[in-house]
């Protein structure tokens, strides 16, 4: 499970085994887990996030978005 990026304490990564999936990122910092689709930015899935840890996740990763989707497209 390749870290592409470590932000204010959230963590982002993929798994190496899901290039079947479309582009993606999951995003965790302590409980919190999400995953984000990439093309385009939007919510897929998330657990224990507060609001406002939604609102960061989703701020960071459309700040982040090229650096995450070369690092997709790198390894998938």
């Amino acid at each position: 499970m390749p870290t592409v990026l470590v932000v204010d304490g959230y963590r982002f990564y993929f798994w190496s085994n899901e290039g079947t999936e479309p582009a993606h990122i999951h995003v965790t910092k302590g409980d919190a887990l999400a995953k984000w689709w990439l093309r385009p930015v939007r919510l897929a899935k998330f657990r224990n996030c507060t609001p406002a840890q939604l609102r960061t996740m989703k701020k960071l990763v459309r700040e982040h978005r090229d650096l995450l989707l070369e690092a997709w497209d790198d390894r998938h």
